[in-house]
């Protein structure tokens, strides 16, 4: 739903469907990918990424704006006018105030960060690029990361004649393990998975 009404606010006089680079999945894979049609309809796909990076980096540096735009009882009035700020400010492309719009609209301007992470991997398909993002409890050794890249870009995900980003995120709360996302698609190796996986088997079965 939310995509149809966003591609409708997005609509241009092309009525040609444009297929996206990869699939995505969830609220904001399916924001992301109307986004990416939209743009992708309009020619300006670079530029929208662009756009989408520079409100992206800018909520990372300032926490107050973060909060401002994912507090959920902000009226739409206050939510209007913070996002006519920021897109002026920032010079933001008209199609990311649109995107803005439609979130604001159904309270929902939370998901930007995640939406600006998903358009990033349409970005980077679009242009040949393969992101893969390689989560652990602790940052990966040069060597480590080495060996991972090259297993990735031998696999199914990395199709011929793409290059691959590859890029290492911590998050000691998996405790051990690896996290694997690449192109939409996640591998959970994580001992967080496994002690979850057998909590549930030991709960069951008392």
């Amino acid at each position: 739903m939310a995509s149809r009404q966003f591609v409708r606010s997005l609509a241009t006089a092309s009525a040609a469907a444009v297929k996206p680079p990869v699939q995505l999945f969830g609220l904001d894979g399916t924001y992301a990918t109307a986004l990416f049609t939209a743009a992708a309809k309009d020619s300006s796909v670079d530029k929208t990424y662009s756009s989408i990076e520079k409100l992206n980096n800018a909520i990372k540096e300032d926490k107050k704006l973060g909060s401002i735009l994912s507090n959920p009882s902000l009226s739409f009035d206050s939510r209007k006018q913070v996002i006519s700020t920021v897109v002026s400010t920032l010079k933001l492309e008209p199609i990311v105030l649109n995107l803005l719009t439609v979130l604001s609209e159904n309270n929902r301007l939370e998901l930007f960060p995640s939406i600006a992470k998903q358009f990033s991997i349409l970005n980077s398909a679009y242009n040949g690029v393969v992101e893969a993002t390689i989560v652990s409890a602790k940052p990966l050794d040069s060597k480590t990361l080495s060996r991972l890249q090259k297993a990735i870009a031998s696999s199914k995900f990395v199709g011929t004649g793409k290059s691959l980003k590859i890029s290492n995120e911590v998050d000691p709360a998996i405790l051990g393990g690896l996290i694997v996302e690449v192109s939409g698609n996640s591998v959970d190796l994580s001992v967080s998975s496994k002690v979850t996986k057998l909590n549930k088997v030991l709960t069951e079965s008392i």
